[in-house]
């Protein structure tokens, strides 16, 4: 996978850099070709030569120092590359690139090139948290840009908080499997639409029903989905998470709104993943006060909301359609049947009342089922490992290979 395909490694100024040494020996070890161009600032961290010696090319630093007289470094560079990497990309580097500012080598290399490109950065926490800077990356990210989340933990500067280079390690990973899905990207220019998160049922204006959902494993999906060049619109239930970057994501509270905005948008969508946890009932009657508490016990009359992976089943046409079933016990019974029943391609069940399984963790052991009779089961892991895998096999059907 890795032969033949070359990686422009931008590292600019900041104490991170030791890592991107690392990593360029990592990305050399795993065999792809690998060429450094560093700042002016970054130089003052680490010398140019120790990336000489560890990618077994020169180092480019210079917009006016022409190694080669028959060629324009900077676009040559621009044009070899399969892929650009930034690591550790500065909040200078990223806002420079989303404004077009073209001031030194790597600049105006990133301005010229054509390859996709791939940020890691690492900053201060409140850098990292700046508006602008965030407005930088949605920018880039808008413009197709990918980004390596930073980690969490104790900075260089002395603050806890986010902005940690992520690992060599994992900078390489993110590398292998852009290069692995640029061999099957067939989610490029495919729309996906995803919901996630609960639904709240209002009682009166203070008072709600709802579930235990926080959406994470439906942001996971869109994170996934959008690595994979798809657009991606995610009707969300109420969350604190972060939205993934290059999402669109569309707010809604109840399940008569996320219904609503599923449909707004089903028509034109190519594959749909229904993870969201909508309530089934609704209070048939609501309260524009506060509902005063008596003496004696209070009920509440329920009324059946609109079943939207059903409505979504019973008018797809050319859709892959994936759904998810929260159960506690005959998990597989009750998904096949829920497969059948809602005229879905694959669907998702889990065993909620199991450890480490289901709603508020990070992690999650999954059973996939295909309309086809195809079975597959997870181990526990994270819920970004579960995303891919639903998305993999997603793709499956999309390319026609589990159909029967």
């Amino acid at each position: 996978m890795s032969s033949n395909k070359n990686i422009l490694l931008c590292v600019t100024g900041g104490i991170a850099v030791f890592k991107a040494a690392a990593l360029t020996s990592q990305i050399r070890q795993a065999g792809y070709e690998v060429k450094v161009m560093m700042t002016k600032s970054a130089m003052e961290f680490v010398t140019p030569l120790t990336f000489q010696t560890l990618s077994r090319n020169p180092v480019y630093h210079d917009t006016f120092d022409e190694k080669d007289p028959s060629g324009v470094a900077h676009i040559d560079l621009a044009d070899w590359a399969d892929l650009v990497v930034i690591a550790p990309a500065t909040a200078n580097s990223i806002g420079k690139l989303a404004n077009g500012i073209a001031d030194d080598m790597i600049s105006t290399t990133l301005l010229a090139t054509t390859a996709p490109i791939m940020i890691a950065p690492a900053m201060n926490v409140h850098m990292y948290e700046h508006p602008a800077v965030f407005s930088n990356m949605e920018k880039l990210a808008d413009f197709g840009c990918r980004f390596i989340e930073p980690g969490e933990g104790l900075l260089a500067c002395g603050y806890v908080g986010k902005g940690r280079l992520a690992e060599p390690v994992e900078i390489l990973e993110a590398i292998s499997a852009f290069f692995k899905e640029a061999d099957h990207q067939v989610l490029l220019n495919k729309h996906v639409l995803i919901t996630a998160g609960p639904t709240r049922e209002h009682i009166d204006p203070v008072r709600f029903f709802s579930n235990r959902s926080t959406g994470k494993m439906g942001y996971a999906l869109a994170e996934a989905a959008a690595s994979l060049g798809a657009k991606v619109t995610l009707v969300s239930g109420p969350s604190v998470l972060k939205p993934p970057f290059g999402v669109e994501v569309i707010p809604v509270e109840t399940a008569e709104e996320m219904f609503e905005a599923v449909m707004a948008h089903y028509a034109d969508a190519d594959l749909v993943i229904k993870s969201a946890a909508v309530a089934d009932y609704r209070p048939k009657l609501t309260y524009d006060s506060k509902v005063k508490k008596s003496g004696g016990d209070l009920s509440v009359e329920m009324e059946r909301t609109k079943d939207i992976l059903k409505e979504l089943g019973r008018y797809k046409t050319r859709q892959i359609l994936v759904g998810f079933a929260a159960e506690t016990d005959d998990v597989e019974r009750y998904a096949k049947d829920k497969l059948e029943r809602k005229n879905l391609d694959l669907i998702v069940a889990n065993d909620v009342s199991q450890k480490g399984s289901g709603f508020e963790g990070d992690t999650n052991q999954v059973f996939i089922y295909g309309k086809d009779g195809y079975e597959r089961k997870s181990a526990l892991v994270s819920k970004k490992q579960v995303a891919e895998m639903v998305l993999e096999e997603s793709l499956r059907f999309m390319k026609g290979l589990n159909k029967g």
